[in-house]
């Protein structure tokens, strides 16, 4: 290690060729511009990797908190679980779960009091806190509570709505929604055909996840209210499920699929959002590749510089040779250049890229469209990981880029270097 290793004086001639004209202490305008790009980069990097993980780890959260992990549904014509409470008992004894809970999803149309009607989605869950068993909903009202109760007259019971929902059909706790029943209804005799059946139900409070989908669709009523409400009379549409690691989910579901065999099926949350997440995560590998490239802008840039040291100093590296410093030392000078330009260019570019990704997260400054991105502003997680990986590449760049001007300084005859004009 010692024969790479730049000793004392090789370290102070380095810097010496760094800075500007003889008798200054300030670095040279070449580099300045040399830092200041892999500092550009650095920053760059980091600010953009912080964003795509924010943006997946902030859309993972807010897509747990009104789904749970795994979704066990069945196959069939009815895709109603009738023996549900048996495969229960199976799902909550298999290793990896934390809890799970039976659901019923379906579809209906929603009116207020002026007849203004809305598509929804409506969620049966467990009341009170088995609300929070696989999913987080409770946790997120922010008007009423979760514990369905109702005090209007002529009413089938109570639900809650996403804030989002509630604000298009302009109501708030208390008041009194209609609700068309999937199910089929009685049959007319005189007409053929089935009379819907409508239901009115109170609303007791209203939940805010941040998630667009789920703001701005859900209707949640207790399970047994949402079995009568379908139609599905003690069965259920899926047996929801947590883990202990949301990541594991994939896994856990391929063998709780296997265990529980036909006619079950299961689907973990990264399969229902697979689009999105590998999205995501192809334009985070194309935005750090689109943005190293500023790295190798730099390394031209350590280039250019390096190579007019050379140029500019072939009379200094023929004497230093004729004194007795090897051919190898004059390289470990320039290597030494690099790796000073690359430390502290680095060096301001985290502490630039980790202040502004602090800022932006901390503040929200960044506004995003929900409708499109399902939150409503700018997220920045920074992982160590990609922060290490950016800063040995960046120093890697610098330190390469030096070894072109370090073969050409080296390899001068030292007689000629103390001709050159």
């Amino acid at each position: 290690m010692g024969s790479y290793w730049p000793t004392a004086l090789e370290r102070r001639i380095a810097l010496r060729y760094l800075r500007g004209q003889r008798g200054t202490r300030s670095a040279s305008l070449q580099t300045v511009i040399a830092i200041g790009s892999i500092a550009v980069g650095v920053t760059a990097l980091i600010v953009v990797l912080g964003v795509m993980n924010g943006l997946r780890d902030d859309l993972r959260d807010k897509i747990l908190v009104g789904s749970p992990h795994i979704h066990v549904l069945t196959f069939g014509e009815t895709l109603r679980i009738d023996d549900w409470r048996t495969q229960l008992k199976r799902i909550q004894a298999y290793p990896g779960v934390v809890a799970a809970a039976p659901e019923v999803t379906s579809q209906s149309i929603v009116a207020n009091s002026a007849q203004y009607v809305e598509g929804v989605k409506v969620i049966g869950l467990e009341p009170g806190d088995g609300m929070q068993v696989v999913t987080d909903i409770k946790s997120a009202m922010i008007t009423g509570d979760a514990g369905f109760t109702s005090t209007a007259p002529d009413v089938r019971g109570a639900v809650i709505l996403g804030a989002g929902l509630a604000r298009r059909l302009s109501v708030s706790r208390g008041d009194v929604i209609t609700m068309l029943s999937p199910k089929i209804g009685t049959i007319n005799r005189a007409l053929g055909m089935a009379t819907p059946e409508y239901w009115r139900f109170e609303v007791s409070g209203l939940f805010q996840t941040g998630m667009f989908i789920y703001d701005n669709e859900f209707v949640v009523m207790t399970r047994s209210t949402a079995q009568e409400f379908t139609g599905l009379d003690t069965a259920v549409t899926e047996i929801g499920v947590r883990v202990a690691n949301a990541w594991d989910a994939p896994r856990i579901a391929e063998g709780l699929a296997e265990m529980l065999g036909y006619p079950y099926r299961t689907e973990a949350w990264q399969t229902q959002n697979q689009t999105l997440f590998s999205a995501l995560e192809l334009e985070k590998r194309a935005m750090g590749l689109v943005i190293f490239f500023i790295m190798i802008v730099a390394a031209f840039n350590i280039v250019g510089t390096l190579t007019m040291v050379v140029a500019f100093k072939t009379r200094e590296i023929g004497i230093l040779q004729a004194m007795g410093l090897p051919g190898r030392g004059i390289a470990r000078i320039f290597l030494a250049q690099g790796a000073i330009v690359g430390l502290v260019g680095t060096s301001i570019g985290l502490v630039l890229g980790l202040a502004i990704a602090l800022i932006v997260d901390r503040t929200g400054a960044v506004k995003i469209d929900p409708s499109v991105y399902f939150i409503d502003h700018l997220p920045v997680r920074i992982e160590p990981l990609d922060v290490l990986v950016v800063v040995i590449a960046s120093v890697a760049v610098a330190v390469l880029a030096t070894i072109p001007p370090a073969r050409r300084a080296s390899s001068l005859v030292p007689v000629d270097a103390i001709r050159a004009e």
